[in-house]
């Protein structure tokens, strides 16, 4: 077992290296200069010179990658072109807001697409199987951005930008907002997060929700037909042992693997959200860096999300090792 996390952590590292170097390549071979992005196309050229060759963006970029790896070890992702702030300084102020909106997506997308695949592989060919294939499918098909806009107008009750109300941000002495209010015993305040989060978090959750409903499905059409479940109906178990007890642990490895991609998804998917929601996370922050062609910012947020990406993945394993013994007799 323990080769067996040893060897998925050195995959997971070279991953990250390997990513951490085509962010780096590509951020430097798109189009464009970021200084002249900043100072306007009627700049004086000495003061585009001086800017490039203050944030070593004039340096070859060999030299510019040899250097990475050290910046990377002390924590500098740079300093961001149009506001001279660190970038490392601001994700880290922008992550809490996206994670927590991630985190309450999952949440909702996991229970409820496990339950609409159980219910539809259940009762196979009739109006529960319909409904949530028919769910699953809308899932899939409309685009995040559309769907908030589509909440916001019928939820007009709701809070539809912000994490709190204006009033109450003084309250916090931590980005976590739900987090904090949660667990000093402030439940005003959470209740007013959790106002603020619902929308955005439900506009996410869809698609995580459908795909997973889907490999549900499937999944457990496949663990039903098998032998040992026929005799434990002729035992005259229940539906309810037959399904939690001995099905749906025994279809969880494919459930778990797309449930742990999409933890990873929804970061690129709270990009669309954060925006529409005005969310202040690190998603909106990177639409306005894209915007601004702050390149900086942009290369330092791809490479904490690919890190991210790469660390739910390595979790993922780890999961497996629980769920399935059969990975631990391999390893």
């Amino acid at each position: 077992m323990w080769s067996f996390l040893f060897v998925r952590m050195l995959q997971s590292l070279a991953t990250v290296a390997v990513a951490v170097v085509l962010i780096f390549v590509a951020i430097r071979l798109l189009p464009g200069n970021p200084a002249l992005a900043r100072f306007g196309q009627h700049s004086v050229p000495a003061r585009v010179t001086a800017e490039m060759a203050h944030q070593g963006w004039d340096r070859p970029i060999l030299a510019q990658l040899i250097d990475l790896p050290g910046e990377l070890l002390r924590g500098d992702l740079g300093v961001s072109f149009f506001h001279g702030d660190q970038v490392a300084e601001r994700l880290t102020e922008t992550i809490p807001a996206t994670l927590e909106l991630s985190i309450a997506a999952i949440l909702l997308a996991v229970p409820l697409g496990i339950c609409a695949g159980v219910a539809s592989a259940l009762w196979r060919g009739s109006w529960p199987d319909y409904a949530a294939m028919t769910f699953a499918l809308l899932g899939v098909s409309v685009p995040v951005f559309f769907l908030g806009i589509c909440l916001m107008t019928i939820f007009t009750s709701m809070p539809t930008s912000g994490r709190v109300a204006p009033t109450m941000i003084s309250q916090f002495h931590t980005d976590f907002f739900l987090c904090e209010a949660i667990f000093t015993g402030r439940f005003a305040l959470a209740l007013d997060a959790v106002r603020h989060l619902l929308l955005p978090a439900v506009a996410l959750a869809t698609i995580p929700a459908a795909v997973i409903s889907r490999i549900t499905r499937s999944s457990m059409l496949e663990v039903l037909s098998s032998d040992y479940l026929r005799t434990a109906k002729a035992k005259g178990a229940t539906l309810w042992r037959i399904v939690w007890r001995h099905a749906l642990p025994n279809a969880s490895v494919p459930i778990v693997n797309i449930a742990g991609f999409q933890v990873g998804m929804l970061l690129s998917g709270a990009v669309l959200t954060e925006t529409v929601f005005n969310w202040p996370g690190m998603g909106r922050y990177l639409v306005t860096a894209v915007r601004e062609q702050d390149y900086a910012v942009v290369q330092g947020g791809a490479l904490v999300i690919a890190a991210m990406f790469v660390t739910a993945n390595l979790l993922l394993d780890i999961a497996y090792l629980w769920l399935d013994p059969r990975i631990r007799t391999q390893s």
